[in-house]
């Protein structure tokens, strides 16, 4: 039976040369030269970044389901943004929920009582190396925010969970990690479910 095209599969790629061509607290850059499994040479350009987390705050009260968000000024895009609070440490070495806890505090003032891990992911792998550590923050407590100087200009915000998933769908949310943060959470939660069954 014919099982359709393979291209790609089992591709090695050789790295020939690295070199850093820029450096800053938060990120560097390095080009490499490589060579594939055919021969063929090439170049990567690849943004290396330390882990991240990422966190999707859910108080649930006898009103429903709710979901904080932070608006933020992204200078890349040179606009605002609505996203689940999320960001890193700039060290190689941390302990992902002790991250995903500070920049919860840090963004929103919120601590949690349980903090679940979902997932690792990986964000935007055709240039960028930085692992992205998925949470579930639960038992909600609403404290002071300490953004650091970069943040200073946060907006949070609390939605029902309609909303957030209507402000996905209608384009208002952009941020792609905060969409596959919420899908795997969506998958997970459908998981917890029918085990329970």
């Amino acid at each position: 039976m014919d099982e359709g095209p393979s291209w790609g599969l089992g591709l090695k790629i050789k790295t020939i040369s690295s070199r850093e061509v820029y450096r800053n607290p938060w990120t560097s850059v390095r080009e490499d030269v490589i060579e594939r499994e055919n021969g063929q040479r090439g170049i990567y350009g690849v943004v290396d970044k330390d882990p991240a987390s990422i966190i999707i705050p859910l108080d649930v009260t006898a009103e429903g389901e709710f979901v904080y968000l932070i608006e933020q000024f992204r200078y890349t895009v040179g606009a605002r943004h609505w996203e689940l609070p999320q960001g890193g440490w700039e060290t190689a070495e941390v302990v992902p929920e002790e991250m995903a806890r500070g920049e919860l505090k840090e963004e929103t003032g919120l601590t949690a009582e349980r903090m679940t891990h979902l997932s690792t992911l990986q964000i935007a792998y055709g240039v960028m190396n930085q692992r992205h550590h998925v949470f579930l923050a639960e038992g909600l407590t609403m404290g002071e925010p300490d953004p650091d100087v970069e943040e200073s200009d946060l907006i949070v915000r609390r939605v029902g969970v309609a909303e957030f998933e209507e402000m996905i769908v209608d384009g208002t949310i952009v941020d792609n990690c905060s969409v596959a943060a919420w899908g795997l959470y969506r998958l997970w939660r459908e998981r917890q479910a029918k085990s329970r069954m």
